[in-house]
């Protein structure tokens, strides 16, 4: 799908979001304990405080294969279903380069969410059922941490498959999942359905339908949550906003910002140290952009 020679889910678009789709990984340490013991807690917390992305690369999918043999001996419980989709998104988001395989991960990652989900009355066929259906399903839902990992390992599953305009137009399903989060607890995850939000407000032109100020607003109100330690909001102003609007000055020192900081930050380390790599990215390419 794109708009001119410009991608309109690239993949440093929607999921350059993939950078704070690790942040959801803080949530799960308390569930994964919950249902097994604090090992998961302390591999979850070594996780997101590791400084060497590479590292996290190659551990992670033995993690997956850990989850995924806990779940043989208990199917239905919701937070290893949460804890294994979150895992699976964050992975093919950040690391999976061959199209094919994020497109499987994302999809087991949606599935996985799913499962969870229909565990609870009437959350069972969310992708199938009119959107009033859902919509209404939404609006009665209290866990935060169930719409949170839904709505984002769905926002995971479109930027996967953004070539399919049958996926693409489930964001609307992803944002009312996200805002309802928004409304139980804004400050979830540090913040992170802002994030999400304001990445489905800048995906397109205000003359497009996008609404680049209310996607500022949601990556500084993430920022301030956060106590402006998640860096992957600075990232978001500088790529979805000021180069949608070719804003150089605001780009730029955006950035320099986010490698001026100290990445250290619990349970944000490693999605920091992402951020940086991309914020590095996105300044070498800055002259040809503008």
């Amino acid at each position: 799908m794109t708009h001119g020679n410009r991608p309109l889910l690239r993949r440093g678009g929607l999921l350059a979001l993939v950078l704070a789709v690790l942040v959801q990984l803080a949530g799960c340490a308390a569930v994964i304990s919950r249902a097994t013991d604090p090992l998961a807690d302390n591999l979850t917390q070594a996780i997101l405080n590791h400084d060497d992305p590479a590292t996290v690369a190659a551990a992670v999918p033995t993690y997956l294969v850990l989850l995924d043999s806990l779940l043989q001996s208990a199917p239905e419980d919701p937070g290893l279903l949460l804890a294994s989709a979150t895992l699976h998104s964050a992975f093919a988001g950040n690391f999976v380069t061959a199209p094919a395989r994020a497109q499987r991960l994302h999809g087991r990652a949606l599935g996985l969410a799913l499962q969870a989900a229909c565990l609870g009355a009437s959350g069972c066929s969310l992708r199938s059922q009119p959107y009033g259906a859902f919509e209404a399903w939404v609006r009665d839902q209290d866990d935060t941490a169930m719409l949170y990992t839904l709505g984002t390992t769905w926002a995971g599953y479109v930027q996967a498959h953004s070539a399919d305009w049958q996926a693409v137009a489930e964001l609307a399903r992803v944002r009312a999942l996200l805002e309802r989060v928004l409304a139980l607890d804004e400050g979830h995850e540090h913040g992170g359905a802002h994030l999400y939000l304001g990445v489905l407000d800048t995906l397109v032109p205000p003359a497009l339908g996008g609404r680049p100020e209310a996607g500022r607003t949601h990556f500084e109100r993430a920022w301030a949550l956060s106590g402006q330690r998640h860096l992957t909001a600075k990232v978001l102003l500088a790529e979805r906003y000021a180069r949608l609007l070719f804003d150089r000055d605001l780009h730029d020192e955006a950035l320099r910002e986010v490698l001026a900081a100290d990445p250290e930050a619990p349970g944000l380390t490693l999605a920091n140290h992402l951020a940086q790599a991309q914020a590095r990215a996105l300044l070498a390419d800055a002259d040809s952009y503008f």
